[in-house]
Order: structure tokens, then sequence, then C-alpha cells
């Protein structure tokens, strides 16, 4: 951060503090709350899942998500990881491990911090922020967790929030609102391993007597390193959310957040070797102290109108628009020798990235005779673009005096640092080579038919989508579809219900076939059954799936390209099979827990004539056959060390395939994974010190690829941090 940006935040927080003082010193008056007030502070709290009751266990989705009715009733695997949580391990960012929490899930490290990628059932998680599809080829930022309430998880399509897209699901960033509490807040000071500094602040409350004028104000500032030389993430955010009560059925929402990010090259987080997985010291670095940071600005708008119609009827209309600029570079090398060394190659990558959405959706309730009616209906519009410049290179080595991985200390880049052109308009120098356009417009209907008291629920539903779309110079592609959906969801008693789930999804996507054809769309289609049960007075939850995902038309490059030809051909069909379990809530008075299992089976089921480097029953990268994970939480309830309490948890990879194409069985298999934390604390009052120990073991973790394309091949692979911790103090007001 600049010396002006710190004296502005500087010069922000001493106003807040001085707000934070004069509302308490404000006398606490006891007022009487009508049966209205009540109603009305409950709709204005519908998208806070947590609650003193549950730690850990979440029971209604987000407005958001628009389903508008109980988890456990919903015909399908749906998973809610809370702020309670988030704090107790102390994530700060989405790509800061929260995914161990889901079953099943793991993320493509590549974009190391800057973008989030999570990966499920055999193929790449749809993210959304606030019900709006904001997933692009590059992107979004990573959201810092200052700012969110709370993160869903949606297993499998999702045609009620979108159909184009990959049949493995989404998740959706809830991000925080106000609750229509007078005033209230939290602040937090956060240090660690590596220089981690990181104070949030967190003010929520009413801005007039009336409470028909709400505010929620969340900041963040942090500097942090990393155990690898010339590496850093320093950021700060600023989200402030205004709520208007128009009248008693009528709200507006206006929701503003800033994001700016300066990093190190990305290019740091890699280590690259002909030798193997592993073979270079875990603080390796390609990076150099004189390349200059990569500096990201994101900023989004969220317009949100709720209007009650009446009792069982609600009207939403959200308007959305994200900014992303982004000037810096990346560090790959343009070649690894036999012998290790390495000749670096940095490349300019400055991007935007901008996109506009518009929603409007109904809920309602109604009976027809003795069946009840859930209904959903309504339109979505989005319009993406993404420009990058990747066209500017330069090699920091000389091939006579090449990068050396395996010295200690630093070493000269031996041909200088890049000048790379910025004059020349970032639109003129992405060109159509570096531009990837999506526009697209959904119109859907869901019925929710509820017999026997509601006791078994069937869902008729269906969307039409139109998406047009070009990428990186290709011809611009049309896709029309409608994608089906048809669950059923019955209860066995008031706390178990079984579900099975059919529902489809597609991908658009363009390139050049050699006889000159359109490209058809990715189609996926998914068969689930699961069984979700409440234990023990609610406490506690279990879920427990079986799907089956089928993939249909996925390219790959032509087998006959020669020289610069770029066409490409369908790969054929692949499959994605499993089994989730997961485990959430309070076990008993004090201990709380995070369990989950999944097993993956994603795999190719037949490939086109031609295509030689990948057969019928390779592994799909990027997945381990068994991913287990728990986090023990326990609170000592009574006694001197009342208060206190220890954290525990363990994350599982076993029988791992890499990121990339490429050896046996179609990936270069990783080796299993094992991580342990763990943690203390302790709370009186307003006041929590929570601190935790990452990697206790000091194991040396990673994940990675195998570049069969180079000559010679080479093994790439991102290390995680070796044993390190964090202590925080949070006080809430």
């Amino acid at each position: 951060m600049n010396k002006k940006v710190l004296q502005k935040l500087a010069l922000f927080s001493f106003f807040l503090v001085i707000t934070v003082f004069v509302h308490a010193q404000e006398p606490k008056v006891k007022k009487t709350i009508d049966s209205t007030s009540v109603k009305n502070l409950h709709k204005l709290k519908e998208v806070i899942v947590t609650g003193k009751k549950n730690k850990y266990k979440s029971d209604q989705p987000s407005n958001s998500l628009r389903l508008n009715e109980p988890l456990l009733e919903a015909a399908q695997n749906i998973q809610i990881i809370n702020s309670q949580l988030l704090a107790d391990q102390q994530v700060i960012s989405m790509a800061d491990g929260l995914i161990k929490n889901v079953s099943g899930l793991t993320r493509l490290n590549h974009w190391a911090d800057m973008y989030t990628r999570v990966n499920t059932r055999g193929s790449r998680m749809a993210a959304f922020r606030n019900g709006v599809n904001v997933t692009s080829n590059w992107g979004p930022l990573s959201e810092d967790l200052s700012f969110v309430d709370h993160i869903e998880f949606v297993k499998g399509p999702a045609g009620f929030l979108m159909s184009n897209g990959e049949p493995s699901g989404i998740y959706n960033v809830v991000t925080k609102k106000p609750t229509g509490r007078d005033f209230g807040g939290e602040a937090t000071f956060t240090l660690g391993s590596f220089d981690l500094y990181r104070t949030t602040l967190d003010l929520d409350g009413k801005a007039d007597k009336a409470g028909k004028l709400l505010y929620r104000l969340n900041l963040m500032g942090q500097n942090k390193k990393s155990f690898r030389n010339y590496e850093f993430n320093n950021r700060y955010s600023i989200a402030p959310v205004i709520s208007y009560k128009i009248d008693e059925k009528t709200t507006l929402t206006a929701e503003y957040t800033y994001q700016h990010a300066k990093m190190s090259d990305l290019g740091s987080f890699y280590s690259f070797s002909p030798a193997g997985y592993g073979s270079l010291d875990r603080n390796f670095t390609t990076t150099d102290p004189g390349m200059e940071p990569t500096n990201i600005d994101d900023q989004s708008l969220f317009l949100n109108l709720q209007h009650d119609l009446n009792p069982n009827w609600k009207l939403t209309a959200q308007l959305a628009y994200f900014n992303y600029q982004q000037e810096g570079a990346n560090l790959w090398p343009s070649t690894v020798n036999p012998n290790g060394t390495i000749i670096r190659n940095a490349s300019i990558w400055d991007a935007s990235n901008e996109s506009r959405f518009g929603q409007l959706f109904l809920n309602g309730e109604v009976s027809t005779g003795k069946i009840r009616h859930r209904i959903l209906g309504g339109l979505d519009l989005g319009n993406k673009e993404y420009k990058a410049d990747w066209g500017q290179n330069h090699e920091l080595d000389l091939a006579t005096l090449p990068f050396k991985p395996f010295l200690a200390g630093y070493q000269n880049p031996t041909n200088g640092y890049p000048v790379w052109d910025r004059i020349t308009p970032l639109s003129q120098r992405a060109g159509a080579g570096g531009t990837i356009n999506q526009a697209y417009t959904g119109l859907y209907v869901q019925d929710e038919l509820g017999f026997w008291d509601n006791t078994l629920r069937l869902t008729l539903a269906g969307r039409f989508t139109y998406v047009k779309q070009s990428s990186y110079g290709a011809p611009a592609e049309e896709a029309k579809r409608f994608t089906p959906r048809l669950g059923l969801s019955v209860s066995i008693d008031k706390q178990t219900s079984v579900y099975a789930l059919y529902d489809q999804s597609f991908v658009p996507q363009t390139g050049f076939l050699r006889n000159g054809g359109s490209v058809k769309p990715i189609t996926g289609n998914n068969l689930e059954f699961g069984i979700k049960k409440d234990w023990f007075k609610s406490k506690w939850n279990t879920t427990l799936s079986v799907y089956r995902i089928l993939k249909n038309n996925d390219l790959t490059a032509d087998p006959k390209n020669a020289g610069t030809e770029s066409f490409s051909v369908v790969l054929g069909q692949s499959e994605a099979k499993g089994i989730e379990f997961d485990m959430k809530g309070e076990l008993f008075k004090g201990l709380d827990v995070i369990a989950n299992y999944a097993y993956t089976d994603s795999k190719v089921k037949n490939t086109t004539e031609g295509v030689t480097a990948i057969k019928a029953g390779d592994r799909i990268p990027g997945y381990a056959k068994h991913n287990i994970n728990t986090w023990l939480n326990y609170k000592i309830q009574t006694g001197a060390l009342k208060g206190a309490g220890l954290s525990a948890g363990f994350s599982l990879q076993a029988d791992r395939d890499s990121w990339t194409w490429g050896g046996q069985n179609g990936t270069a298999a990783l080796p299993d994974y094992f991580r342990l934390d763990g943690g203390a604390f302790w709370q009186a009052g307003k006041l929590k010190l929570t601190a935790n120990i990452n990697n206790i073991l000091n194991k040396y973790l990673y994940d990675g690829g195998f570049q069969s394309y180079a000559s010679p091949a080479y093994y790439s692979w991102q290390v995680e941090a070796p044993r390190n911790y964090r202590l925080s103090m949070a006080y809430k007001f």
C-alpha cells in the first residue's frame, strides 16, 4: 500500500473508532417490539444462516439461492460453510483452504491466491456471488472473507440458478448485509508466520431511529509475505452496504465492494524439474525482487429490490456490475534443461474483466386442493468480456547462463528485466486473440408439488438458455438449449428425508473444426440419490449422496495438426461417479464437528477415432479418488477454564492425480496427501483469542502436473507452507 492510501485508511479508521465510542456511550433504552417489527427483522436477517443453537450447522439457504425451503426438503446436496467455522479455522480468503469443509472438493492452485478454481465431480464448479454467475475463464478475484457471511455449495447442475455451466455444481458467496440491530460490530487483528499482519473492522447498525435506513461496513488491510523469498500478497478491501425500507413490503439494498491486491509474480509459486515432484527445496522460487508486482483493482456493485406482493408471494430484482483491472506479468520457463537448469520467460499479463448482470425472479406458494405448490420463475441476463495482453515476452536468463534451481542464494537475471509497452491501449494489445466474450439469456420455471401434507415433494422444472460467445479469435458460437430438471424428495419423518434428482447442463465452447462445421456445446447429465438426516433434535446433520455424471462433446486438439494448425476434434465422453458424505453440527454440549468423505471416480468413457494421446479409461486430471477431512472444536463449558477450548483436524487425499494430462493412465500420479492442523482459543465476554498451527507435522505438501508437451518433458508443482501459525484477537461491541 502507498502512503496516501495508508493515510486515508488511518483517517477513516479514526472516525470509525470515534463513531464506535459515541454509540457505546448512548444509553440503552428498553424498547417494546411489536409483531410487525419482529416480522420485518426476520426478513432482514433471512440471509444470516449462523445461529447460537448450532455453531456450524445451517438449515436454510440464502434468498439468493432462490429455493425458499429448508435444506432438509431440497432434492439436492447443498452444503453451507458459515462465518463461525471460517473464524475458528482463521480462513481469510476463498483460496485459503476452506474447501476442506465440504466433501469431494479440490482446488487447481495454478492461480495461487488470485483466483479460486474449485473442482468436484469431474469438473470445475461455477463461481457465484449473491446469486450472480461471475465465472469467467480467468477469474473472478478470490473474495476476501472479511465481507463474506457464508458460502453455499450446490452439488450437481442447478437449473434454478444456471444451465450454461459444468454439471459438477456451483458455489455461491453470500456477502454480509445489515441485520437490523441498533449498533454493533467486531474488530479483529491477526498476525502469523511469514510476516502476516491483518486487521478487519465490521460495523452494523441503523442510520435512523425508525430503522428504515440500515448500514453494514467492512474494512480490511493485510500485509502478507511467504516462506519463499520475494513473494508477497498485500491487500485491502472496503465493502459498504446500505439497505432502505421503502415501505412495509419493499426493501432496496445497495452494495459496493472494492478489493485491491498487490502481489508478487504468480510464477514464484512453482517449482520445475525433470527429476520428478519434490526434487527441489521447499522454499525454491523462480521470481526475482526486480520484477514489478502485479496490481489488481476489483470492484462490484449490487442493487437488490425485494417486494412482498402478499404474505405468500415475493418478487426480487437485482442488477450487478463487476469491473476487474490488472497490470502484471507471469513467469514460466521457456526451457527446462535435462540437467535441471531453467531459462525463465516473463510474459506481460495486463487484463480487464467487465461484466453486467440482470435478474428478476418470483417465489410463491399456492395450494390446489390438497397439493401445495412452491413456485419459482425468473429471468437471467448476463454479459461478460475479458481482455488480456499475453503477447509481450522477455527471457530473464541467457541460454549460456541459465538459472540454476539447485543453487542457494540470489541469482541475477543474466538477460536483464523486461520493459513493457503499456502506452498502447489494452483493447488494441489484446486484439481478437486475447478477448473472450459471452452473453446469455435464461428463462426458467419450477414447481415443487407437495403431497400428503408436504411429506412427498415432486420438483418439475425447466430452463431455456441462449448463449453467444467467442474466445481467442475463434468464430462466435451460439447455443440454445432447454434443460429439464426432475426431483423427488420424501420426508421419512420430521428429521429424515431421501431424494432423487435428474438434472442437465451445457457448456458452450469455441474452436476450429477441420471440416468447417460448428462446434457443439458440452452437455452434462446428472443422476443422483441421497439421504439427509438431522440428529438429536437437529443438533447435527448428515448428508449421503451417490451420483453419476456423463459429459459429451468436450473438445481436444486435432491429432492431425501440423505446424501452426490449431484445429480441434471432439474428445468423446467422460463419466464421473462417486459417493459423498458430509456431517456437521454439535455432537454434544461444547463439541462441534465437521467431517466429510468423498469417493470420486472420474474417467474418459470413450474417445473419438484418431485421438491417441487420451484413451478410454484414462482418469480426469485434478482429483483424488479418496478425500477425507475432519475438524473438531471443543469449548469448555464450566469451571476455571470456561470459555477456553481446543481445535484439531486433518485432511487426507489418497490415490491422487495430477492437474494435467500425460503419464500412465492419462495423468502423472501424485503421492498421497496428509495434513494435520490444530489450535486453541479462549473467549471471555466480547473478547476472543484464537491460535492455530497449520501443517503441524511440517510435511512437504504439494500439487502439480507433468508438462508432457515440452522437450524434454518436466514436472511442475506448487508447495504448501511448512509448519506455520496464526494468532488473532477479536472484540465484539
